[in-house]
């Protein structure tokens, strides 16, 4: 079983009593985002912030906690259990660790400074014909004197209706195969020539549009190399996969809780429903599930921590391919063992499946993963 240190221990024990006090009832949530209309409250995230977790995987020497990615899961986890309504969490540190070993010394010190005070980034890679083959993106830099002028459409881009500034991944060089020339840009997102629109989905506001009109950059928006976008991608993808997973594990494990409490509770035929055969051995099997996907991600994040720069394709797609359907079939599970009441807005039952449906979507589609694994054996 996942073995922590007394400290890391103790860190998850900050952030379930942290979620407890001030995300332990509905009335609290809706308080912090809008009545349930927001997927991310700003004031909850800075009050995080406020105690180093915004920061917890950023440098020392760029104000962050620089705790590795044990910890990085630790607190996802627990967050994500403990229902606090910061869901531009994952794009924020997914996009803050590509600043971090790409951006040059000035960018990043300004933006990270920005992350460990709680300001939210967003990273920008779909189009409208270019989603899962992300190589076949189209939108534009082209270069021009002091800087880069863009032009073209981004979607489904998390994060981008409060972020601070958007990571772009743009093609500024059509000449080669379809994954070279591409670059990443530090875009503001109160760039002249940026529209952002957002996007109406079951989960709210969360998604958005991006229009790109003669948009200027200057030179030093370059993040990385120019035309080395791509390989700059492929080198996150271990804690990419890894957020996204720890975060989905806690919404498991919250659906868990919550449906084991309404079972145990809930009485038909004269005894609580729970004790029935069909929803006891259910509940075994999604323990089990939980319980070994736990091991499996932070056995990536161990691994990670010990070899840093290693890229581990087959287990960062495991992981993330594993922590979504399990949490994806707990909460469709959840629901359906609650009735009626697990359909009813009332409860978070249902708000806990929508967003674990659309886990298996984002970061990467779960049929993607599996290509991806297949392929590290040969296939």
């Amino acid at each position: 079983m996942v073995a922590f240190t007394p400290e890391q221990s103790d860190f998850a024990a900050s952030v379930a009593d942290f979620c407890k006090r001030e995300t332990g009832t509905r009335a609290q949530r809706d308080a912090w985002t809008d009545g349930g209309t927001l997927n991310h409250s700003e004031p909850l995230y800075r009050k995080m912030a406020e105690l180093g977790w915004a920061g917890i995987n950023v440098a020392d020497e760029y104000g962050g906690a620089g705790a590795g990615n044990v910890e990085l899961c630790i607190f996802l986890e627990e967050a994500m259990r403990g229902q606090a309504p910061i869901g531009g969490v994952g794009p924020t540190l997914i996009t803050a660790a590509a600043y971090e070993k790409f951006a040059g010394e000035d960018l990043k010190r300004e933006v990270l400074a920005g992350v460990v005070a709680g300001d939210s980034l967003s990273i920008s890679m779909s189009e409208p014909e270019a989603g899962s083959d992300v190589g076949a993106l189209t939108c534009r830099a082209e270069k021009i004197e002091g800087g880069w002028k863009i032009n073209g459409q981004k979607t489904w881009c998390s994060n981008a209706n409060f972020a601070k500034s958007i990571l772009l991944i743009a093609r500024t060089d059509a000449s080669g195969a379809k994954h070279e020339g591409l670059t990443q840009f530090h875009v503001p997102s109160d760039t002249a020539g940026l529209e952002i629109r957002g996007i109406s989905t079951l989960g709210g506001k969360e998604v958005n549009d991006l229009y790109f009109t003669d948009c200027f950059v200057p030179d030093s928006a370059v993040v990385g190399q120019v035309g080395n976008g791509w390989t700059q991608l492929m080198a996150g993808l271990n804690t990419e996969r890894l957020i996204l997973a720890a975060m989905q594990l806690g919404v498991a494990e919250r659906s868990f809780d919550d449906t084991l409490a309404f079972i145990k509770e809930r009485k038909q035929f004269g005894r609580p429903i729970g004790t029935f055969q069909a929803l006891r051995h259910r509940m075994a099997d999604h323990a089990t599930e939980i319980a070994a996907t736990k091991e499996l991600i932070y056995a990536l994040a161990q691994a990670s921590d010990a070899n840093p720069g290693k890229m581990m394709p087959r287990e960062a797609s495991m992981v993330k391919l594993k922590a979504t359907e399990v949490s994806k079939a707990m909460t469709i599970d959840g629901m359906q063992m609650m009735g009626g009441y697990g359909y009813a807005t009332e409860f978070d039952a249902e708000r806990l499946m929508r967003g674990a449906i659309i886990s298996t979507v984002y970061g990467g589609t779960n049929e993607i993963q599996r290509d991806i694994i297949g392929k590290t054996y040969g296939l």
